[in-house]
């Protein structure tokens, strides 16, 4: 490539691929286009939209650094309230006419030197660069049960809500215990006529509550911006705090776990208690933000399922014990495909896709690329921070970093980049060598393991990835052209 801009092609326009866009208009990047598979931006904002829905991390530092929002109207923001964020950002940065919406990339392959790009709906286009910001949580994940298809009442999954249904004084089942089914479970049970929630795995549950925010609080903030910042500032050094106990044993993982422990014992009931208490470490799994899921699982009305479900029928749900649990409505509250990064359409050098690149397992350089795969970026991928924190913040760092490495090509160092095998290796090993010292190893199944029991994700602290993805090393990289 010689000294100038490259046409470049983002897959998705959620969160990452937003941030993406805006940095490379402040660089004077024109040459873009988003492709987005369903007709409005906002990623997993945009597909999920249950009852209770909100964000786990402090909407203040769950939004864009350059781009506060002074009238958040909770601790924990309202999904509809970030949806709105991400649609009005978009709007403010002029990245709608950007975008193809509707346009779903059904393959990308690198050919003669760029990537070549088809949609499932036949439009086609090249790009020198391919970024990849789909992340993890796209892919819905269904459960495999027995006779499913023949449940009679309402069924759906929790990131494709039908709002259509009647939910009032009906008899509905959740099936799930992550943090989507335990945020619908309270406003759920102001309607149903009865609540039952299927547990498969008990979750340990931090009892932070979601405060919100007064009008005159609201008000401050708009004509005082340093308290929006403060705020920021302060919720950033907690979740970099919460980042050192799930990589390092000691106080602080000590503490959360006390916290967690405490709250479980909140719950009166003996037998009750006995049913939500986890087999495992807290924050081994993703830890689950309530105030209000015990309180509700008290109520009259509400019960907790755990025997194991043998099968679906017309009915209900006939779980292992021989009962059958009438239902009206059943819920699939069972997340996301987490290794489904929606890039096994990526074909690199030698005709090998990233799909075949990853079957002995999912491996990348610093989270950003892959051997083989030239001029291809990914945006909160494989070991990207996922655990408890702001993918905001893990997004910028890492649009940062690839912002290098697109400057780097258009003043004309090199046509292409990818990391180098080597670099790819020995930070995969260093990886390995400190997953031991990591909360997510200690004995449990989450989604931040990949099938041969790795951790997916990044094992040190959240400054340490701030520190390193400051700047790119060129010399990790294989570099084509000049």
């Amino acid at each position: 490539m010689s000294a100038r801009d490259p046409r470049i092609c983002i897959i998705g326009a959620g969160m990452s691929g937003l941030l993406m866009a805006i940095r490379l208009k402040e660089a004077g990047i024109e040459d873009f286009r988003i492709y987005e598979k369903a007709a409005s931006v906002g990623g997993t904002w945009r597909e999920n939209t249950y009852p209770g829905l909100t964000c786990d991390v402090p909407s203040f530092f769950y939004s864009y650094s350059f781009e506060p929002n002074a009238d958040w109207t909770h601790r924990f923001p309202p999904g509809p309230e970030i949806l709105t964020y991400f649609q009005r950002v978009a709007e403010k940065y002029d990245l709608l006419k950007y975008i193809s919406f509707g346009q779903e990339v059904e393959s990308a392959r690198w050919e003669d030197g760029a990537w070549s790009i088809e949609t499932a709906s036949g439009e086609k286009t090249t790009a020198d660069v391919l970024i990849a910001a789909c992340g993890p949580l796209h892919k819905k994940h269904y459960p495999q049960i027995d006779g499913i298809e023949s449940f009679e009442g309402e069924i759906f999954h929790s990131a494709a809500w039908d709002h259509d249904v009647e939910l009032a004084g009906k008899r509905i089942g959740v099936i799930g215990t992550g943090s989507s089914a335990v945020q619908m479970m309270a406003p759920l049970s102001e309607v149903a006529s009865h609540l039952t929630m299927f547990q498969r795995t008990a979750q340990w549950i931090v009892p932070l509550g979601n405060k919100a925010y007064s009008r005159r609080w609201r008000r401050l903030n708009r004509l005082f911006p340093i308290l929006g910042k403060l705020t920021r500032m302060y919720y950033q050094r907690m979740y970099e705090s919460f980042s050192i106990a799930v990589v390092k044993d000691g106080v602080r993982r000590r503490t959360i776990a006390k916290q967690c422990r405490n709250n479980l014992a909140s719950v009166e009931a003996p037998e009750l208690r006995l049913k939500l208490t986890p087999d495992y470490e807290p924050m081994c799994k993703r830890l689950v933000i309530s105030a209000d899921f015990y309180p509700t699982l008290k109520k009259e009305g509400v019960d907790l399922v755990t025997e194991g479900i043998d099968h679906v029928e017309a009915r209900g749900i006939a779980t292992e014990d021989g009962k059958l649990h009438e239902l009206d409505v059943l819920v699939l509250a069972t997340g996301f495909d987490a290794h489904a990064w929606g890039v096994d359409q990526v074909v690199g050098e030698g005709g090998i896709s990233l799909k075949q690149a990853w079957a002995e397992g999912t491996r990348t350089y610093r989270s950003i690329g892959m051997p083989g795969f030239p001029n291809l970026f990914m945006l909160v991928g494989p070991n990207s921070p996922v655990g408890n924190v702001s993918l905001i913040d893990v997004s910028e760092v890492q649009t940062g970093y690839v912002m290098q490495c697109i400057d780097w090509l258009r003043e004309g160092n090199a046509r292409t980049l990818s990391p180098n095998a080597e670099a790819t290796r020995k930070f995969h090993e260093a990886l390995l060598g400190a997953m031991g010292s990591t909360v997510w190893t200690t004995g449990c199944k989450s989604w931040y393991l990949d099938e041969d029991g790795v951790p997916i994700t990044w094992p040190w602290t959240a400054k340490r990835f701030h520190d390193e993805m400051r700047r790119p090393d060129f010399s990790d990289f294989d570099r084509v052209g000049a």
